[in-house]
């Protein structure tokens, strides 16, 4: 009996591990679609408010995925990208139950859930993903891309950063 006790209080502890990383999902999710709305209500398709040398509001339009890539296909690539999209979450949200005591893996899961789902929304809602950063140096220019893919971006890094990090701890 008390060893059925024991197990369950630890299934309700790491399911409970769960729920801090959603919230910071939702954070991202809240902000990125804000910040969409506010650029979709202020610009017309195309215009350009430069803020400094390097870096430019614009209101652009991705069917594709990153870099555009697909963006001129003939529309499956937005249901493919939303699948995509919602089983990523389920592979995460699965991770997150099983690890979330791991604070920077999560964390890096829990941004790029975020930045999924925020893309996900605009799929749906729009059929195409919403961009409007645009970095340039020079003649350089970088594709314009939107909050959630910046929370995609930084849990990569986070990810390959804890994994360099428990390699180098089990030498």
């Amino acid at each position: 009996m008390a060893k059925t006790m024991t197990k369950s209080r630890g299934n309700s502890t790491t399911g409970g591990a769960l729920v801090p990383w959603l919230g910071v999902s939702l954070i991202v999710i809240l902000f990125d679609q804000l910040s969409k709305i506010a650029i979709v209500k202020t610009f017309a398709y195309g215009a350009q408010h430069a803020l400094t040398s390097f870096f430019s509001l614009v209101l652009v339009y991705n069917r594709g995925a990153a870099f555009g890539f697909l963006s001129t296909a003939s529309g499956w690539q937005r249901w493919a990208f939303t699948a995509l999209g919602i089983v990523a979450t389920l592979v995460i949200c699965a991770l997150l139950k099983r690890h979330g005591h791991q604070r920077l893996f999560s964390l890096a899961l829990a941004l790029i859930l975020g930045g999924a789902l925020g893309n996900v929304i605009d799929r749906v809602m729009y059929g195409h993903v919403i961009d409007f950063l645009d970095f340039h140096v020079g003649a350089w220019h970088w594709p314009a891309f939107n909050l959630a893919d910046s929370a995609i971006t930084v849990g990569a890094v986070l990810l390959i950063y804890d994994e360099l990090r428990r390699v180098r701890g089990a030498r």
